[in-house]
C-alpha cells in the first residue's frame, strides 16, 4: 500500500469531528478499498457538476485519515474522453493518478487509444502495481510492465488481486494492441485465483475491465458464476453504477460454483463516484457502498493538489472558449438527438469526400463522448464530444453484408443510421420486422454504399461484417476537425436549430 499523503484533511461525513474518528484498535482488522472505473479524463466536474479529480482526493484522503488500512484501485479506462488526453495524450491522468497514490491499476480499451508505444511509455511511469492475469505480453512493447497478481499482507492478512482484461477483437484497434494475446478471462482468473489461495491468501479479489453485463465476450457475472476462489470483483467497461444501498441498484451478489456470494461492484462512469469496500479480515464480512463526488467537497479540495492541474488547464480553457456557433437546444450525450446529428452529418460529409451520394450512414453510440449544451458552441467542446482520432470513410458494402450488420446494431439496442433509414425491430427476440432506405426495403441483392468512421469499418464495436466491404474514400481530417468545420460554415445549422428526437432504429 502506498503511504498516506500528509496533511490534514476533514471527514467526508458532515458535522462529524476529526477527533471522533481516529481509527480504532479493531479497526485495525479491516482493510479497506477505495475503488473507481472508467473515470475518462474527467479532471474536471462534468457540465452537471459532477465529478472531478481534486473532489475525489477530498473522499480519499477524509477516508485514510480515518481507517488503519486503506487501498486505492482503479478497474481501467482513466483516460479518453476530454481535452486533458485529447491535448497531452494521457500525461495528466497519470502523474495525478500517482499523486493520489494508487496502488494498482489494470488496463481498460482505452488505454490502448494512442498505441502500444504511447501506452508504454505512460504506463512504464505508473506507480501503482500494474495487474494482467490474461493478457500475455511477451514481445510486445508492454513485456515487463505488468505482474499477473499481487498479494497483498494487511494486518497479518494475505489479500491477492488479479487483473482481467477483455478480448481486444471488435473494440480495440487492431493496431493499438499489436502483441497483445489474450487468453480466456475465466479459465485464467480460475487458475491464478487458485494459486493465490494456495500462496495462502485468505481472500482474492479480481479487479476486472469486462463489463457488469456485456453481451460480447465474458463479463463480470461470468467470473462470478464461474469461479469458487474469487470473493469480490471491482469492475469497469460497462459504466454500471453498482449501489448497495439502493434496492433498485442492479445485482451486487452473485451465487458462484459453489453456491456462495461473490460480490460485484462498479462505480458508473466519469468520476461521479467512488466506491468503498470495508473488508472485516476476521470474518471475512464484506460491506460496499457508493460515495458521490459533487459540490459539497469543494470547501475541502487540497489547493497544493488542484495547482498540479492548473499548467494544463491553460491549454485546454482556451479551446473550450474558441466559439464557432450557437445551438438553441441542449443535445445529451445519450440523446437520439445527437446520435442523429452525428449520423447525417457523417452522410453529408461521405458524399462530399467520394463525391457521389451516400446510401445511408452509420454512426455508433459510444463515439460519442460528452454533451452538446444550449448556447454558444466552441470548438474544445466538439471535440470533447468526439475526441477520438476517426476518419470518416465511405464503403462499398453488399446488401446482405449490411444486413448482417444491422442485425448486429438491433442486437445493441440500435445504433446510429441518417434520416434516410428506418429500422424497425422486435424488442424481445431483436428480429428485424423491416429495414428500409430511401423508403425502400434493403435488398440482399444489391450493393449499397454507406457513410460511417474507420474504426467501424475495420470491425470494431464487433460490426465485423463491414470489413468484407470495400472503401471507396476517406477523409484526411479527423471526424472532429470536419465537424468543427461544419458548425463554423452553418452547414449544420438546420439540425442544430430543428433537431431530430425520433429513434431511427425502433421496437415500433
Amino acid at each position: 500500500m502506498k503511504p498516506r499523503i500528509p496533511q490534514i484533511v476533514l471527514l467526508i461525513s458532515l458535522g462529524i469531528s476529526l477527533a471522533c474518528c481516529k481509527p480504532s484498535v479493531s479497526d485495525a482488522d479491516h482493510l479497506v478499498i477505495l475503488h473507481t472505473n472508467d473515470t475518462h479524463s474527467s479532471i474536471d466536474p462534468d457540465r452537471h457538476d459532477n465529478g472531478g479529480i481534486a473532489r475525489r482526493k477530498v473522499v480519499i484522503d477524509s477516508v485514510r485519515n480515518a481507517r488503519t488500512n486503506v487501498m486505492l484501485v482503479d478497474a481501467g479506462d482513466a483516460v479518453q474522453g476530454s481535452l486533458y488526453f485529447t491535448i497531452f495524450g494521457g500525461e495528466v491522468e497519470r502523474a495525478l493518478m500517482n499523486e493520489l497514490g494508487y496502488d494498482i491499476r489494470i488496463l481498460g480499451n482505452h488505454e490502448f487509444d494512442r498505441g502500444m508505444d504511447k501506452l508504454a511509455e505512460e504506463w512504464g511511469q505508473v506507480t501503482a502495481d500494474r495487474l494482467s492475469t490474461n493478457y500475455d505480453l511477451t514481445g510486445s512493447t508492454l513485456q515487463g510492465l505488468f505482474m499477473p497478481s499481487v498479494i497483498k499482507e494487511v494486518a497479518g492478512h494475505k489479500i491477492g488481486f488479479l487483473g482481467l482484461n477483455l478480448d481486444p477483437v471488435g473494440i480495440i484497434s487492431a493496431d493499438n494492441c499489436q502483441g497483445v494475446k489474450y487468453m480466456d478471462a475465466l479459465e485464467c482468473a480460475n487458475k491464478e485465483a487458485s494459486r493465490l489461495r494456495a500462496e495462502g491468501a485468505e481472500m482474492v479479489i479480481a479487479i476486472s475491465h469486462l463489463g457488469y453485463d456485456q453481451q460480447s465476450g465474458t463479463n463480470d457475472q461470468d467470473i462470478a458464476r464461474g469461479s469458487k476462489d474469487i470473493d469480490v470483483i471491482i469492475g469497469g467497461h460497462s459504466h454500471t453504477a453498482i449501489d448497495p444501498a439502493n434496492p433498485s441498484s442492479p445485482n451486487w451478489k452473485v451465487a458462484n460454483a459453489e453456491g456462495d456470494s461473490v460480490i460485484i461492484l462498479q462505480t458508473g462512469s466519469r468520476g461521479s463516484a467512488i466506491g468503498e469496500i470495508d473488508i472485516n479480515l476476521a470474518t471475512r464480512e464484506v460491506t460496499p457502498k457508493l460515495i458521490k463526488i459533487d459540490r459539497r467537497l469543494d470547501s475541502r479540495i487540497d489547493t497544493e493538489f488542484a495547482s498540479l492541474i492548473d499548467p494544463y488547464r491553460v491549454k485546454v480553457d482556451s479551446l473550450r472558449a474558441y466559439r464557432i456557433g450557437d445551438t438553441p437546444f441542449d443535445f445529451e450525450r445519450e440523446s437520439y438527438e445527437l446520435l442523429n446529428l452525428f449520423s447525417d452529418f457523417v452522410r453529408m460529409r461521405g458524399a462530399e469526400i467520394s463525391g457521389k451520394p451516400v446510401d445511408m450512414s452509420i454512426m455508433n453510440k459510444g463515439g460519442i463522448r460528452n454533451s452538446l449544451s444550449a448556447g454558444p458552441i466552441t470548438k474544445g467542446e466538439i471535440i470533447d464530444i468526439a475526441p477520438f482520432e476517426n476518419r470518416i470513410v465511405v464503403l462499398d458494402i453488399a446488401g446482405a453484408d449490411l444486413l448482417d450488420n444491422i442485425k448486429i446494431m438491433v442486437g445493441q439496442e440500435g445504433q446510429g443510421i441518417s434520416s434516410n433509414a428506418r429500422v424497425v425491430y422486435d424488442p424481445e427476440t431483436h428480429e428485424i420486422n423491416s429495414i428500409t432506405i430511401d423508403g425502400a426495403p434493403l435488398d440482399p441483392a444489391r450493393r449499397y454504399r454507406i457513410a460511417t468512421i474507420d474504426y467501424l469499418a475495420a470491425g470494431n464495436d464487433y460490426m465485423s461484417p463491414l470489413k468484407k466491404a470495400t472503401l471507396m474514400a476517406s477523409s484526411k481530417e479527423i471526424l472532429y476537425e470536419a465537424l468543427i468545420e461544419y458548425i463554423e460554415k452553418g452547414k449544420l445549422q438546420e439540425i442544430l436549430n430543428n433537431p431530430d428526437k425520433d429513434s431511427r432504429m425502433t421496437t415500433r
